[in-house]
């Protein structure tokens, strides 16, 4: 699954959209590379959460490469 709940499919270097914690009640994905993985456990229902390179912190939503 693509859908960015599971830890051991999101890496750095890796293009995703994630969705901020102000975008949380609209909705509104940013789209960015991840810099950092910060959710420690295997997997999040709301999803994983990273650091994009541009310093942006949210849970993914959408993996967009392969």
């Amino acid at each position: 699954m693509n859908d960015g709940h599971h830890r051991t499919d999101i890496y750095p270097g890796l293009e995703v959209s994630i969705v901020l914690k102000h975008d949380q009640h609209t909705g509104r994905l940013t789209r960015g590379i991840v810099k950092d993985i910060l959710t420690r456990s295997a997997t999040h229902p709301h999803g994983i959460k990273v650091r994009l390179m541009d310093g942006q912190v949210g849970r993914v939503q959408k993996i967009e490469t392969e």
